[in-house]
């Protein structure tokens, strides 16, 4: 079972879901983002999480969307790669069945947040990861409280004595637990932890987070890179500007939350199509527009245009 550290490490893009106009996942309309992201450098992908509306798409269509991109990832990058798949749900028996389709379609792990929709006590929460060990993959754990049941600290530590959960990812912006995961990370090898606040990825490396899963990594890949690299290099000046880029990059989400707006960016650059999983609707037309003006400051930095396709 691989570690933590080799799974969340460095750069992790949560790859929208490039879906057709019914709102399906398609995998045939994910090839040219996929194509774009690893060459500005992306290796790690999760699939399915908040960025890729794992909720919203029906378990019965994880498999052949997530075989798909899964196997033009590593023809891109054969034994370089490695793709998570969140597998989040209400209940657990779902959360096995998504687990199911994401093995059989080859994922390196699984990703999983708490049950969402009711409350629930925290031996509730840990049996639902306990669930999970019979699949045979390692698990993340992934702590996005807007969405689901909150991970704790205790129920952090509760999580970091099952074996086959190898870390976590955490979204929740609080750097005092996010100081507490990285102290289980020093007790226990190989447990590794991730910042998906977007706004405060320096501070959790800073604080020893081993990577950094930013959803505007799908538009911005290389200044989440940069950033990783200028911390490693010890270059703080560059830390806190490229910090500053990707946090001024957050502010399209003014213009319209969540990933609608991602879409549309790289819609524009002929890179995924617009539609979105129902209730979710498309960007609409003013929207796009503001949009567009929006990410003309942060052009050098955006993923390389191409000539629109019929998406």
């Amino acid at each position: 079972m691989r570690a933590g550290t080799t799974l969340l490490t460095g750069v992790t893009v949560p790859l929208v879901t490039p879906m057709d106009p019914g709102g399906r996942p398609s995998a045939e309309h994910a090839t040219r983002l996929l194509d774009a992201l690893y060459a500005h450098g992306a290796r790690t992908l999760m699939l399915l999480g908040s960025n890729g509306e794992g909720p919203l798409v029906p378990a019965s269509d994880i498999g052949s969307f997530a075989a798909g991109v899964i196997a033009r990832w590593r023809e891109l990058g054969t034994g370089s790669v490695t793709v998570t798949v969140n597998v989040t749900a209400a209940g657990t028996l779902d959360v096995l069945d998504r687990a199911d389709a994401a093995a059989a379609a080859g994922a390196d792990a699984l990703v999983l947040s708490p049950p969402i929709y009711f409350h629930h006590r925290a031996d509730e929460i840990v049996s639902h990861y306990a669930a999970l060990a019979y699949v045979g993959l390692p698990v993340v754990a992934y702590n996005a409280p807007r969405y689901s049941n909150p991970i704790t600290p205790g129920i952090a530590d509760a999580l970091a004595d099952l074996e086959h959960v190898v870390g976590i990812k955490d979204s929740s912006g609080d750097l005092t637990l996010l100081e507490h995961l990285v102290g289980i990370s020093a007790r226990r090898p190989g447990f590794a932890v991730a910042q998906g606040a977007e706004t405060q990825l320096a501070a959790a490396l800073d604080l020893g987070a081993h990577g950094i899963v930013p959803g505007v990594g799908n538009i911005a890949p290389g200044l989440a890179l940069a950033l990783v690299a200028a911390h490693r290099a010890g270059d703080t000046a560059e830390v806190v500007r490229l910090q500053q880029v990707l946090t001024d990059l957050t502010g399209l989400h003014r213009v319209r939350p969540g990933t609608p707006s991602i879409k549309a960016v790289l819609a524009r650059r002929g890179l995924c199509p617009p539609h979105v999983a129902p209730p979710l609707l498309a960007c609409d037309p003013a929207e796009q527009e503001a949009l567009r003006a929006f990410v003309v400051p942060f052009e050098e930095h955006l993923v390389a245009r191409l000539p629109s396709p019929n998406l």
